[in-house]
């Protein structure tokens, strides 16, 4: 039993100096602040700008936050550290695929928490869905500009989406997906294959060397 112990303990060590060296205790309790502030106000309806047309469209305020989950967590992707990590005497492949899981449940389980506060089942999948679109968003985001960069690609189509995503007969572009309803298969199809790409580029890229200069 000792020698169990003794070999799971520099793995259990990599696992926490892994998770720490990327802030990721820090980022959970600020996205838990911002799903608890959503909890408050479950029954609130963010109101679409009446930019476009003369519309009168709202989605609940669970339905946006996620937003800010996914920007928050997309911040921890990439290590100060990375130059040691590239020489660990372990692969880090397993580490940075089961991190990228980690976020994807941390990202869920906070969506979820506004179901307290009297969200619904279908405004709880919408906020899923959107969790995970702009999660994948902030992930490719993070591997192109960096993690300090992990809000542009998702705030870029938050922005457009928010003020041109509504159409005259007052229903959501096609490709406005995280205004859709939760039973559109399309915009699950869409935020599934954006995480996926994030996924893949979290997962295979590295920090970018003015990055890691700047950390």
């Amino acid at each position: 039993m000792r020698g169990l112990a003794a070999a799971r303990s520099p793995r259990a060590h990599a696992v926490v100096a892994f998770v720490r060296c990327r802030g990721l205790p820090r980022a959970t309790g600020v996205a838990l602040l911002v799903a608890l502030a959503a909890t408050v106000f479950a029954g609130q309806r963010v109101a679409v700008p009446e930019f476009r047309y003369l519309v009168d469209f709202s989605v609940p305020v669970a339905e946006v936050v996620p937003l800010a989950h996914a920007v928050v967590l997309a911040t921890t992707l990439f290590s100060p550290m990375a130059d040691l990590e590239q020489t660990a005497a372990q692969p880090m492949s397993r580490l940075r695929g089961g991190y990228l899981v980690v976020l994807l449940a941390l990202a869920m389980g906070l969506t979820a928490l506004p179901l307290l506060g009297g969200a619904t089942a279908e405004v709880f999948g919408s906020a899923a869905r959107n969790v995970v679109g702009y999660l994948g968003l902030g992930m490719i985001s993070a591997r192109l500009f960096g993690s300090g960069l992990a809000w542009l690609l998702p705030l870029g189509m938050f922005g457009p989406t928010l003020l041109l995503g509504v159409d005259s007969d007052n229903t959501p572009e096609p490709w406005a997906w995280s205004l859709h309803a939760s039973s559109s298969t399309s915009a699950a199809v869409v935020a599934v294959l954006l995480w996926l790409a994030g996924a893949v580029a979290a997962a295979t890229g590295r920090p970018r060397q003015t990055e890691r200069a700047e950390q």
